[in-house]
């Protein structure tokens, strides 16, 4: 449990939030200008100076610091007065999933009990350490799962029964925000026992955000010659939600340019390991083994071989690493995609024409994946 710095209850609609890496600096730019309390302000402080500053210049990250003091000073944030745990449930298209907020332990993601499953890109890792360390705050929680657990779910479910929400409220996008606050000292024990008795802990996502915020904390160890352990740096904001509860979406690709190759040769170089037939629109891929590609106007559907599908290794016989062993390395030369600026990736709750929009204008060719 912690202390939590969160929006008074009249403010909360206004300063809460999409995730900061899913816009690019116009968007977020725009986004930013529409609602003046967005925490965007504080997650993309580049939002509010000029176009000509580097989105990772210094200044980004010390008007960063300088707009989340501001806003507690101004009191649209407030300090809770004790250590707490909050419930979180969101909803979506008829869809509930229930949380709980939480400080997860530095120690236990070095330890391999927070389970990883996603490489990280240097340049993203970078710019969420500067930002963590100018601020002194953990601003963007890590989404964790865990094995749902009776014990929890019980809790939670008398929580929720039994006393108000701080906040509720629907967003502009349609999903519903509804938050509690548990601050009875028996459901705190309760809840902290439960985890406490898990083994595996697994990131659903923000690899970035957990890497980020451990180096920080690595470096604060190093710095405090009395360091005991009990420090906040020793912790990251989490939201764990049981498996039960959650939908797995996909995770898309684009890339800049074919790598040299004119289109007809580089269906000539995916047949090599995929079958390629010709779809009349934009669809999803309905099962493993499949992936959707856009080019040049034109959908297509891929379909590994049998002798790609037919590994026992569980990672390698992922649709993602199919298409990356099979097709981004060899056809497109992406050895690394943690590191190589030709590839960008898109999450699914963007659609399929968000695929088609980045391959018509800043990249050549997308990806979409089977979830």
């Amino acid at each position: 449990p912690f202390t939590a710095i969160r929006p008074q209850e009249e403010y909360a609609s206004h300063v809460a939030a999409l995730p900061y890496d899913v816009y690019n600096r116009e968007e977020a730019k725009a986004e930013a200008g529409r609602e003046k309390l967005s925490f965007l302000r504080i997650d993309r402080a580049e939002t509010q100076l000029p176009d000509s500053i580097d989105t990772y210049d210094e200044r980004v990250y010390q008007k960063a610091k300088q707009l989340y003091g501001e806003m507690k000073e101004q009191k649209i944030f407030l300090k809770d007065d004790k250590p707490c745990y909050y419930v979180y449930r969101l909803a979506m298209d008829g869809r509930k999933q229930t949380g709980i907020v939480a400080c997860a332990s530095v120690d236990d993601y070095l330890n391999n009990i927070i389970k990883k499953h996603e490489n990280t890109r240097e340049e993203k890792e970078q710019d969420r350490i500067r930002h963590v360390d100018a601020l002194s705050a953990q601003t963007g929680p890590i989404f964790l799962a865990y094995c749902s657990e009776d014990a929890i779910n019980r809790v939670v479910a008398d929580l929720v029964e039994s006393s108000e929400p701080i906040y509720d409220f629907t967003a502009d996008d349609g999903v519903s925000h509804t938050v509690w606050r548990m601050e009875n000292p028996g459901q705190i024990k309760e809840i902290s026992d439960a985890f406490g008795r898990m083994d595996d802990i697994y990131i659903a996502d923000g690899h970035h955000r957990a890497a980020s915020a451990v180096k920080v904390s690595l470096r604060r160890r190093e710095a405090k010659a009395d360091f005991d352990g009990s420090e906040e740096f020793n912790y990251f904001l989490s939201v764990l939600f049981p498996d039960d509860q959650l939908m797995i979406m996909d995770y898309n690709r684009a890339v800049k340019d074919l790598n040299g190759l004119v289109k007809e040769e580089f269906l000539q170089e995916i047949g090599k390991h995929f079958t390629i037939s010709k779809l009349a629109g934009a669809k999803s891929p309905e099962k493993k083994g499949q992936v959707a590609m856009y080019l040049e106007k034109e959908w297509y559907l891929l379909c590994a071989s049998e002798e790609l599908l037919g590994t026992d290794d569980a990672v390698a016989s992922l649709d993602v690493s199919l298409l990356q062993d099979y097709l981004l390395g060899p056809v497109l030369g992406i050895g690394d995609p943690r590191t190589d600026n030709r590839i960008d990736f898109v999450g699914g709750i963007r659609g399929l024409g968000e695929l088609e929009r980045r391959a018509d204008s800043d990249m050549k060719v997308a990806f979409a994946m089977y979830p």
